[in-house]
């Protein structure tokens, strides 16, 4: 029977100044009466001689809210300690973990979560694996934050344009025009204000993206700055605005292309003719099959290219022909295009272009040929002997390749990606994760979410966009 304390017996044992010791040996005794009835929501811990107030999740949810994610961790963490770990408060622990951009802790977290309910919760994962890239989005690597923008740009959804208009503001070109390519590939983005102020940008690259994206907005109000840019003193972003302009209905750009299409510079001749390709302008056919035997091997390359946008299927007889040109970058995107134009009667041509001298040309025809939907078996020779080239670059290249698979080839293809998966380096590593993401099955899955535990940064990054594109198509 618990001893009964009347005020007199408090009153005397404080005249007789009874020690800790024999308070602690009664609060001992009377402590399992206190906490009848009051689990699971009353938590009691000692701090020496005090206990904690009592706490219940939803005092962890409005801490969170508040975005007090700190205290919020704290208090699910003396909820767990108390044994109360229900989904609701694990789901909570891991978005609070990827508030405070502790991913891999999020993961952690979510494998118990997942052992627990004896199967995955997508939209948390993919919470997740969005949470591997956001925290390098501001890392002091510029390859870091390359790789984090170009993982968020597999995302294709309106809740990356946040991320993008913060990039245009990043130091580096390079990051700023993955930014402005990022949300020129949605609407919402294309209309963003961040967007237009990207015309100012001392970058040619970022001009030329906005100006690109912008045109693709039929705002007429932009008309002004991109009939300014036509004056720009990089070839590069001229002609994107005359690609632009184009697109707006100011037809009389065409004569100005065709004008740049002949410049004596190279990289404008190049960059106009690529702009041709991606107008899907018929008349642009006999200058881009003249452009193929062009003397310098960029301007055949980037007719070559536009050649594959412009989506003619006359074109193909040309392009088999490049097949055979001098230059390697020439052969690999002549591979490609032929691809672009569905062109199956040209499978015989890319099956000889598998034993090319360049190892880059080889896995270019073998990703046409898998585009092509041709088995998987008639590649698969050629892209085991370049996953085990000593050329990190060479290795990465088989893994693009693989992400043209599809269909009845995709399970092959998936394995083969696995095996790059572990590769030594981080190139072939990141590239084999992007592809799984083309892929797109549900076998990339489990290898993706393995692939979050790779210990570059940047490969954990682009597992994650791969694994959200997956996870955002379901």
């Amino acid at each position: 029977m618990l001893p009964s304390l009347s005020h007199c017996d408090i009153a005397s044992m404080r005249d007789r100044s009874t020690t800790l010791r024999q308070i602690r040996q009664i609060g001992a005794v009377a402590f399992p009466v206190l906490l009848i009835g009051a689990l699971p929501f009353v938590s009691f811990a000692f701090a020496g001689e005090s206990a904690r107030s009592p706490i219940s999740l939803s005092d962890a949810l409005a801490a969170f809210k508040k975005q007090q994610y700190v205290q919020t961790l704290e208090l699910l963490d003396r909820l767990a300690h108390e044994g109360i770990a229900f989904p609701d408060v694990s789901t909570l622990k891991i978005r609070t973990l990827l508030k405070l951009g502790r991913p891999v802790d999020a993961l952690t977290e979510y494998e118990r979560l997942e052992h627990q309910l004896k199967r995955d919760n997508e939209p948390l994962l993919r919470e997740i694996a969005i949470g591997f890239i956001t925290p390098l989005l501001k890392d002091m690597r510029e390859q870091m934050r390359g790789a984090a923008y170009t993982a968020l740009k597999e995302l294709d959804s309106d809740e990356a344009i946040p991320y993008f208009e913060d990039g245009l503001s990043d130091g580096s070109g390079l990051v700023r025009a993955l930014a402005a390519e990022g949300l020129g590939r949605r609407e919402a983005g294309r209309r963003s204000p961040r967007l237009r102020k990207a015309l100012e940008d001392q970058a040619g690259l970022v001009k030329a993206a906005a100006i690109k994206a912008l045109g693709r907005t039929g705002d007429r109000s932009v008309i002004p700055a991109l009939e300014r840019a036509q004056s720009d003193e990089l070839p590069i972003v001229r002609v994107a605005a005359l690609g632009a302009l184009f697109r707006m209905g100011r037809k009389e750009a065409w004569d100005r292309l065709l004008r740049a299409a002949e410049a004596l510079n190279p990289e404008e001749r190049a960059a106009a003719l690529r702009v041709m390709g991606e107008l899907k302008e018929a008349r642009a056919y006999p200058v881009l099959l003249e452009a193929m035997t062009y003397q310098q091997p960029s301007v055949r390359g980037a007719a070559a290219q536009a050649l594959g946008m412009l989506a003619k299927p006359e074109a193909a007889a040309s392009l088999r022909k490049s097949l055979q040109d001098p230059v390697p970058a020439v052969r690999a995107t002549a591979a490609l295009s032929l691809a672009e134009l569905g062109s199956k009667e040209s499978v015989s041509a890319l099956r000889q272009v598998l034993a090319d001298s360049s190892p880059m040309v080889q896995a270019k025809a073998a990703a046409a040929l898998l585009r092509l939907n041709e088995p998987y078996e008639s590649v698969a020779p050629v892209i085991r002997k370049l996953t085990q080239q000593n050329d990190p670059g060479v290795r990465a290249e088989s893994a693009k390749a693989l992400g043209s698979a599809a269909g009845a080839n995709a399970r092959e293809a998936v394995e083969a990606l696995r095996t790059l998966l572990v590769d030594a380096l981080p190139l072939p590593r990141m590239v084999a994760a992007r592809s799984l993401g083309h892929i797109g099955t549900r076998e990339a899955v489990p290898i993706l979410k393995a692939a979050l535990k790779d210990q570059d940064e940047a490969v954990r990054a682009t597992a994650g966009g791969a694994l959200a594109r997956i996870l955002t198509s379901r």
